[in-house]
């Protein structure tokens, strides 16, 4: 009959190297969101604020709520897109600092295992 607790923590231990595989795709993602979304916040307020807007705004009517609309949806969703992007961050950072912590203790432990029953001269 085969271990299933040896199954469990090699299934767990697969299951760990997979999402640590999955971090490095998230931290681009959250990398993207601290980048870009400002980027984008920062040119909807230039666009805002430079003196042409308005004139626009007041000789093209249908035009000007179209681009005020867009520029709306622009500053919302990159406001969204850059809290995302700290939170998963900052998740991201803690998820490291516990999986280093997990693997410094499996090592310790697969050390003192090792030899507490004289392992190594095997």
């Amino acid at each position: 009959m085969p271990d299933n607790s040896n199954n469990i923590l090699s299934s767990m231990d697969l299951f760990i190297e997979k999402i640590q595989q999955l971090r490095g795709i998230m931290l681009g993602v959250s990398f993207s969101a601290l980048i870009l979304a400002p980027l984008a916040i920062g040119i909807s307020i230039y666009l805002i604020s430079h003196p042409k807007f308005f004139q626009i705004v007041e000789q093209e009517s249908e035009f000007a709520i179209l681009l005020m609309v867009l520029i709306a949806v622009v500053l919302v969703t990159s406001g969204i897109w850059l809290v995302a992007g700290i939170q998963q961050f900052k998740s991201l950072n803690s998820w490291n600092k516990r999986y280093c912590g997990y693997l410094k203790k499996r090592n310790d432990l697969d050390k003192e295992i090792t030899s507490k029953y004289h392992l190594d001269d095997e």
